[in-house]
């Protein structure tokens, strides 16, 4: 046997309390005031086998299992995309344009933490697109989990093709922006993430320049459409926002880190009522 004080000793503190916690299932607090306890060895070979994996970088979200966004709980796995803190300000300009049972789009949803947040904060009805079926799989267990399943449905696809036949009040979409050449490689966490995920092409918006031509067929002329990608390609997006929807207002928006971090697009007609 092997003492929780023991175990916490031997890799960096709080990756090794919440490593622990997740293998013993218990909180932080607890461990905090059972510092003699005796773990099994079975336990603690699991706790060393997951510590050895964070010290070559893999997220702390895969070794756990979960990732926290917009004030809940999502599954994730390394099929998906760890969800981001600066995402939520995305959710946050959805929001102050839903009203009602609007339908909306998430294109590209991995973990499907976007289209769960949004259906699980208003009455909307959500469709999501993803063209892996493995991350579509994570996505369906956290509308599940959340008990979202009658209110969000999931594609599989390229961007918006499984849904072209549809309107939509609001599209969001988070799309692979990083540029290929300046993808990291280990131990960057980010490494560990799938590619499908996060390269961008070239310059970062190589899947934008092939969604938003398709935008105009299934947004609503008074709706909204989010996108989010890297501050330094922001302004490109926009433009080419502008020019595919030349009566739409099209702003950039800030992150909480006060970085340029998504395109907005609304109708005109809309923009007096829910601009946000």
């Amino acid at each position: 046997m092997t003492t929780v004080a023991a175990l916490l000793s031997e890799s960096p503190p709080v990756d090794a309390a919440l490593l622990l916690a997740h293998v013993l299932q218990r909180n932080r607090a607890w461990l905090a005031a059972h510092a003699d306890a005796e773990a099994s060895q079975e336990e603690a070979a699991r706790f060393r086998v997951l510590c050895a994996r964070r010290r070559k970088g893999v997220p702390i979200a895969y070794l756990l299992g979960t990732a926290g966004f917009y004030g809940r709980e999502f599954f994730v796995n390394e099929d998906v995309l760890v969800p981001r803190p600066e995402t939520e300000h995305l959710i946050d300009a959805a929001l102050a344009f839903i009203k009602g049972p609007m339908r909306v789009l998430d294109v590209g949803t991995g973990s499907g933490a976007i289209a769960c947040t949004i259906a699980a904060e208003t009455q909307a009805i959500v469709d999501a697109t993803d063209a892996s079926n493995a991350a579509l799989d994570v996505a369906r267990e956290n509308s599940h989990r959340l008990g979202l399943s009658d209110r969000c449905r999931f594609y599989h696809g390229d961007l918006v093709a499984p849904v072209q036949t549809n309107r939509y009040d609001v599209i969001v979409a988070n799309l692979p922006y990083i540029p290929t050449r300046d993808v990291p490689k280990p131990p960057d966490p980010v490494s560990f993430e799938p590619r499908l995920a996060t390269d961008g092409g070239p310059d970062g918006l190589s899947l934008y320049r092939r969604l938003i031509p398709s935008l105009p067929e299934v947004i609503n002329e008074e709706g909204l459409v989010l996108l989010e990608a890297a501050p330094p390609t922001i302004t490109e997006l926009a433009s080419m926002l502008r020019s595919t929807f030349p009566n739409f207002t099209i702003s950039v928006e800030k992150d909480y880190a006060g970085l340029d971090r998504y395109v907005k697009a609304f109708g005109q007609s809309s923009s007096g009522l829910r601009a946000g």
